[in-house]
């Protein structure tokens, strides 16, 4: 018997420049990270799916870290404490943070005119900006599929 096909939304379209090319897939990954987050219930979110303890909700919470600390020079002194959200913290508000890190984090991208310039991080210099949506895109992307899996895991859900 044929197994049902899944329905995966495919890469955006973006604008035909390298700063469009590059938004337009964060933004498609960041939209992908979130998904798996959303519908899934207390405590199946914030429950470790693999023995490093990773959940869904810490993922998402630690993106938000990672964007203002790419974009914004935010500075983390417990990165694997990212991962880990507090008794008080729910899916809407660590996806609101995280969307809210988004939001900032493309405010600097788009005052940005030319990608060889370096991201503004006060008190020292940061990466070039082609460096950062790179490398947030290859973050973003690795978490992705990390929530794949646990979201897999989790219910069975599968597809973006």
């Amino acid at each position: 018997m044929p197994r049902p096909r899944r329905r995966d939304t495919p890469p955006p379209r973006t604008g035909p420049s390298e700063k469009d090319v590059l938004c337009g897939f964060l933004d498609h990954l960041r939209a992908a990270v979130v998904a798996k987050a959303l519908g899934l219930p207390e405590p199946q979110v914030r429950t470790p799916g693999v023995p490093s303890g990773t959940s869904l909700l810490g993922l998402v919470r630690h993106l938000a870290h990672v964007e203002r600390f790419t974009f914004l020079g935010e500075d983390v002194a417990d990165w694997a404490g990212t991962f880990r959200p507090g008794a008080d913290e729910t899916v809407a508000s660590v996806v609101a943070d995280y969307r809210a890190a988004c939001v900032r984090a493309d405010a600097v991208i788009d005052a940005c005119a030319d990608l060889t310039q370096p991201v503004a991080r006060p008190g020292r210099g940061g990466p070039s900006m082609r460096w950062a949506l790179v490398h947030m895109i290859e973050e973003t992307g690795r978490h992705a599929g990390h929530a794949d899996i646990l979201r897999e895991l989790a219910d069975g859900s599968t597809g973006r």
